[in-house]
Order: C-alpha cells, then sequence, then structure tokens
C-alpha cells in the first residue's frame, strides 16, 4: 500500500503539535497505511534559533541608511544574541533552576524593544516564581530576535504564522503565484532543506500536507513547489481547517501547479480512498471530497461509495515520529489562562465530532466539521488517553471540540475517576446551564484546570439573535460554579455583529468589567464580527439586515465575506477601547472606571446599573428528580449514642468521615445515619449506578424520615455534600 508523509507546514504553535496529523496517522495505524509526520514548523524555530541558526540571521545585513534603530542596535550585539540563543532555547524546551538563576540574576540577555514593559516584571510574576519570570525573559528574546528576522530577513516571518497576509481572505491566486516566482528566503530555504531530509529517511508516494491556517498556506505551497521541480512522481495532496472553510469553491487552475489532489471535511476516509487510488484499487471517479485538474479545468470528485469512518474506529492519534522534546513553552503575558496555548505540551483529543448545539448564526454551521455531531464514548476516549501518556509520557490534555458536551465531559471525568488517572485537562465550552455547581466540582477532581467558552456579545439582545442559547444570567451562575470548583474561566468576545449599537457595545463591556470584577473571569479576548459564506448570517443576510458586498466570486479563497450594516453603529472604532479596557481588567486595574472612559471619543454611557450581575448570583437552583447521585468520598464511620432531651431519650449518631484536607463530624439521628449508611455505598463513584433523586426521594419516605425536600436543603446535606456528595 502507497506510504503518506504528513506534514505541517510552518508555524503553528511552540508548545505543542498541531493534531492533524497525529490523528491521520492513528487512523492510519488501524488500516495498515504506513506513515510518517513531521511538524516542519518546530523543526525551523530549533534550527532558526540556534547559534548556528542566528550566524546565518546575522549575516543578512540591511543598507546602511534604512535600518532601524533596533536592527543597528542587535547587530551590534551579535555575538551577545549568537552566544546565549542555545541557552535561552535549552532553558524553554526543558526549563531547571539553574538555568533560571543564571538568565534572571544576570545581564546574560540583550535587550530589545520587547523588554519595554519590564518595569511591571516584578509586579507580574511576584507571585508566580522564578520559572515563569525566566520564561517571559526567555520569550521576549526571541520576540527581540524575530523582529529583527521581520525586518531584515523575511517579512512574512512569524512565530506562529508564515506569510499569513498572503493566506488572508486571498480571493484571488495573483498575489501567493507572485510570491512563489520570486527567490526563496532564508525562511524557505531552511523550511525546504527540513523538508528534503524527511523524504529521504521516508521515501513515500504521497505527502499529505496540512493547512489548519492561512499562516501556513504559503509554506505549503513552496513545498508542492519545491516536489513538483525535484520528485514529479510523489503525489501532492491538501487538507485541513483553511481548506475546508476558504477553498471549498476553488477554481484556479494554477494552484495545481502546486498540489494534485484537495480534500474536504474529514481526511481519514478521502486519504484512504487516495492511497488506495494511488495503489491501482480502483479508478479516479471513486475519490471522496477532491478537486484534481482534469483537462485543464478544477473538478470536484465526491462519489460517496464509502462514508466517514465513525469516531469509534478513527484509533488513538500517534504522536511516535514528531520531536516532543523540541517543543518550546513560552510565557508572553502574566494571565494563567492565556498561556494555556503557549505555555505546556498538551495533547490534543476530540471528544465529539462536530459541535452538539450547532445552532450559533455566526458559525459555520453548514459545515461537516461543525454541522455532523457524533460523540465518541467515555470508555474509548479514556482508553486513548492512557495509551497517549503511555507513548509520550505526558498526562496534560487539550479536548479541542467546538464545545464539549457537557454529558460526554461528566462521563469521562468519572472514567479518569474510576481509573485513578492523574491527569491535567481543559476544553471549550458553552455556558449552558447543565455545569452546575456540582458537575463543575466532578470535572475539577478529574483533572480539569480551564475552560473557555463564547460570551460573544454580552447582550442578552444579540445572544438571542445569534441564537446562542445563554442569556448573562445563565453566563454568570455558570462562571461562578467554575469559579468556586477552582476551575479558570477564559471568554471569547464579539464586537459588531450585524444591527449591534453603540449602547449596546458599551453595556456589553459594562457586563465584561462586571464579570471581572466578580473575579467570575480570569481572561477574555475580543474580535470584530466576521461574517463567513458558510455562516447563517452569510447564506441569509436579509434575516440579519445587512447586505453582502463582496468576496464571493473569487477563484481562490471564498470564505470571508464584505458587508454593509446600516442599522449598526461604526463597529471599527470599538476595537482598541475594547481591548485595552480587558487587558486592564484581566490585571484587576480599572474596574472602578466608567466604561466609557476607555475610548477616546465621546460614547454613551453605560445603562446598566453597576451591580446588574450580582444579583443573578443570589437565584438558587432546584434539584433535579433526574440527577444522578454520587459520592466521591470515603465511606464514614460511624457511632451510635444516646442523647437526653429533658426526660426523653434520643437514638443518635456520630459520622465521621476522612476528607484530603479536613475530617468532617456529622451529628444526626440514629435512624437517619443508617439510610445514609446504606445507600452511599451505592453511589460511589466506582459503581456504575445510576440512582436519581427521585430515587432516593422514594427510599427517603419509605423509611419515614420526614420531608425530604427538608433533607435536601439541611445542613446534614451540606456537609455530605462538602465531603464528597455531588448531585449531577
Amino acid at each position: 500500500m502507497s506510504k503518506v508523509l504528513l506534514v505541517t507546514p510552518p508555524l503553528t504553535q511552540l508548545n505543542t503539535p498541531y493534531p492533524a496529523t497525529p490523528y491521520l496517522k492513528g487512523y492510519f495505524n488501524t488500516v495498515g497505511i504506513g506513515s510518517d509526520q513531521c511538524d516542519l514548523g518546530i523543526e525551523l524555530i530549533d534550527v532558526l534559533f540556534s547559534s548556528k541558526g542566528l550566524e546565518r540571521v546575522f549575516a543578512i545585513e540591511e543598507e546602511e541608511d534604512s535600518k532601524s534603530e533596533d536592527v543597528a542596535r542587535m547587530l551590534a550585539l551579535r555575538d551577545e544574541y549568537i552566544s546565549v540563543v542555545d541557552v535561552v532555547m535549552n532553558f524553554l524546551r526543558q526549563p531547571t533552576t539553574e538555568q533560571a538563576y543564571l538568565i534572571c540574576n544576570t545581564d546574560l540577555l540583550p535587550q530589545g524593544s520587547r523588554f519595554a514593559q519590564l518595569d511591571d516584571l516584578d509586579w507580574l510574576f511576584g507571585s508566580m516564581g522564578l520559572t515563569d519570570k525566566t520564561k517571559h525573559l526567555c520569550t521576549l528574546f526571541l520576540e527581540d530576535v524575530g523582529d529583527f528576522i521581520t525586518e531584515v530577513v523575511d517579512s512574512n516571518f512569524g512565530f506562529s504564522r508564515y506569510a499569513e497576509r498572503l493566506g488572508r481572505s486571498a480571493t484571488s491566486f495573483d498575489h501567493l503565484y507572485e510570491a512563489l516566482n520570486a527567490p526563496l528566503s532564508l525562511i524557505d530555504e531552511i523550511m525546504l532543506d527540513l523538508f528534503s531530509k524527511h523524504l529521504k529517511q521516508f521515501p513515500c508516494e504521497l505527502v499529505a500536507i496540512s493547512i489548519p491556517f492561512p499562516g501556513n498556506l504559503f509554506g505549503a505551497l513552496r513545498i508542492g513547489q519545491w516536489i513538483k521541480q525535484n520528485h514529479p512522481e510523489i503525489k501532492v495532496s491538501w487538507g485541513g481547517g483553511f481548506v475546508n472553510t476558504e477553498l471549498r469553491s476553488v477554481s484556479d487552475p494554477r494552484v495545481f501547479e502546486f498540489v494534485d489532489f484537495i480534500t474536504l471535511d474529514d481526511g481519514e476516509r478521502p486519504l484512504q480512498l487516495l492511497s488506495e487510488y494511488l495503489d491501482g484499487k480502483h479508478d479516479l471517479e471513486a475519490l471522496m471530497r477532491t478537486f484534481i485538474l482534469k483537462d485543464g479545468i478544477v473538478t470536484y470528485i465526491n462519489k460517496e461509495v464509502q462514508k466517514d469512518v465513525p469516531q469509534k474506529d478513527t484509533g488513538a492519534p500517534d504522536y511516535s515520529d514528531l520531536p516532543l522534546e523540541k517543543y518550546i513553552s513560552v510565557v508572553e503575558v502574566a494571565n494563567p489562562m492565556f498561556r494555556l496555548w503557549s505555555d505546556g505540551r498538551w495533547l490534543k483529543l476530540t471528544l465529539a465530532h462536530g459541535c452538539y448545539w450547532g445552532k450559533c448564526t455566526f458559525c459555520d454551521g453548514s459545515l461537516d466539521y461543525i454541522g455532523r455531531y457524533e460523540p465518541n464514548k467515555a470508555v474509548d476516549i479514556v482508553d486513548r488517553m492512557e495509551q497517549l501518556m503511555t507513548q509520550t509520557g505526558l498526562n496534560g490534555f487539550h479536548f479541542v471540540d467546538e464545545a464539549a458536551p457537557p454529558m460526554l465531559l461528566k462521563e469521562v471525568a468519572l472514567e479518569l475517576l474510576r481509573r485513578k488517572l492523574k491527569v491535567t485537562w481543559w476544553t471549550n465550552i458553552r455556558f449552558e446551564k447543565s455545569f452546575t455547581a456540582d458537575v463543575c466540582r466532578l470535572l475539577k477532581l478529574s483533572g480539569c484546570i480551564a475552560v473557555s467558552g463564547g460570551l460573544e456579545v454580552a447582550s442578552d439582545r444579540i445572544l438571542k439573535l445569534i441564537n446562542k442559547g445563554v442569556d448573562l444570567a445563565q453566563v454568570t451562575t455558570v462562571t461562578s460554579n467554575f469559579k468556586e470548583a477552582g476551575i479558570m474561566v477564559h471568554a471569547y468576545l464579539m464586537y459588531g455583529f450585524p444591527t449591534q449599537t453603540i449602547q449596546e457595545t458599551i453595556d456589553s463591556l459594562e457586563v465584561v468589567r462586571q464579570l471581572f470584577d466578580l473575579e467570575l473571569l480570569t481572561s477574555a479576548f475580543w474580535h470584530q464580527f466576521a461574517m463567513t459564506a458558510h455562516s447563517d448570517v452569510g447564506l441569509n443576510p436579509d434575516k440579519y439586515n445587512v447586505e453582502i458586498t463582496g468576496g464571493l466570486n473569487g477563484s481562490f479563497a471564498n470564505n470571508d465575506l464584505f458587508h454593509l450594516d446600516p442599522q449598526g453603529g461604526p463597529h471599527e472604532l470599538f476595537g482598541e477601547g475594547l481591548k485595552k479596557a480587558v487587558y486592564n481588567f484581566m490585571h484587576g486595574v480599572g474596574l472602578d472606571w466608567p466604561v466609557d472612559e476607555w475610548f477616546d471619543f465621546k460614547t454613551p454611557k453605560s445603562l446598566l446599573p453597576p451591580h446588574y450581575l450580582q444579583s443573578f448570583l443570589k437565584e438558587t437552583t432546584k434539584v433535579k428528580e433526574t440527577a444522578r447521585w454520587i459520592w466521591m468520598g470515603v465511606l464514614p464511620d460511624c457511632e451510635f449514642f444516646q442523647k437526653k432531651k429533658g426526660k426523653k431519650v434520643v437514638e443518635m449518631a456520630e459520622m465521621k468521615i476522612y476528607a484530603h484536607t479536613n475530617t468532617y463530624h456529622i451529628n444526626i439521628k440514629k435512624n437517619l445515619a443508617e439510610w445514609i449508611m446504606v445507600w452511599l455505598p451505592q453511589i460511589r463513584y466506582q459503581s456504575d449506578n445510576n440512582f436519581k433523586t427521585s430515587d432516593l426521594r422514594e427510599s427517603f419516605l419509605n423509611h419515614q424520615l420526614g420531608d425530604f425536600d427538608i433533607f435536601l436543603n439541611s445542613y446534614t446535606c451540606k456537609q455530605l455534600k462538602e465531603a464528597g456528595l455531588l448531585v449531577l
């Protein structure tokens, strides 16, 4: 069977592999397709940011009269940069206390413009420790060098993207085609040299390139160009997130000078069929969701003789041939939630294919990766986690779902606890009411440290318009539940949705201010609404009172749409102020300011009361009759005794429950204690029980213990919950 080389072009993340190629390799293992994989991004960084790499970088000099002050300074200090870069990279790969003291307590690192904010360093990192402070200094060092590379060596360079400006919203292929006919840059040369070594080590018939973001596109094109020039017998295919959203109507034949096949949506089955086609097992017309060039015309083939691979059959991701030791942890800002994207070697897993909600009107819900919801089983997910832990020696996981399903998260958490697996994990969610206080406690016990979710416009009217399925009261309650459980919360924020007024933008910022003031958010990030071709807004603009003015008729990428919003405010004016406000809120600054003061132009004041969200926290949630009861603690010791009340003798019991940080003493009547001691063992998390509120209510009444609702709100029940009782 044909062998496949799976490639991620520069650049995605520096701290952990992007999951597409491990996912595909994991599936290929199950069907006997030989494959290898490489992340050219981290390999490029490894070569470029080394003493030999910087020697090549500093050998390229600008004209004397065009040098900026920063460039001139770094050229003068080139020997200093070259001499310390290996120390910096070694520390970011494997931090040690000795290296931290060397870097932090000396003038080891030359400092460029990125170090301008060092006055705040002690404030930012005073409580976070020596290692984090050192990571931040090393990150600033790399960013200084990165700025030099961008200005002098290759203007397309970026740590998490390469030539992104060429790929973003590129409705025409002209600019990319022109750039591809320019001489190779140093970055191109290093990347292609690395790729050629992989090709020598793993001769193959097909190179499958994943293009998750616009910043990966130019690298993919350069690789395809090199293959066509040097190994025309090797076929090239594209897939990935950028392809799936942007290239669904590609028609420019010049693209196929660099690629032979472009596959859409899930890659497992299309690539399997492509491999079998190259083996001569079936003809070209049997391919699935694949663009080819036929008789000079871009042609789409989609003979779905087979269905997509069920989630249970995709296999565990395989990281075995990726250089995990080369990935580096960088700290750009002190915010602990922001750091999860750039610090730590997180293993990526998917709980479910698609989005269980799938109704947000701004989202690409018509596309397969969102619209087709298919959950994995909790047992299978945890099996894969164990396989990856054994393979990599790592125990940190990032579930990369569009929105993790709450029911499935609960089952995964229980399975992790039953197997006594010590893991750390985080994921993306919807702020929906299923995340009760007890559910959040369960997730925390299983290893959850953070969640991120879309608060979007933070306006009830527009949350309803975008069909988010949540309101501000619900968001406030859910974020409070996560906070009380000790789980960090990040909010994605949007401004500029069609018909959003200036007043609604200001009120949205006030909502965000109050969430930070109540310490319900750890971090947040604003982005301006972008209309896409596959969202409900893009497909039905009249429903939202907007007019599409461009972006539909390109011959290359067709996803981002230009539009007019006659009923909305001047959205583009608010970006800087919104981002400045949230940056300060994350650091506890400006929380007592009126939100209109964050803008350098006149805006209305917020119409929301200053404690608007506080009122939502006073509401109590009733226990559902279908709620599942689970005991997470150790079983109590119980001693019986008698207590006199006047002339009456009352049979009593003392239940003693040992927990990690406390010992609970619960004094109650004997008959209630006997009932509790009978049902607690039956609802332990280790067993596969399904005891519901209705079951406990019936048993309570049968034992003639009184009003069950009074028990639910009693101090006894509160103590049991503190000691380990969860009602899910």
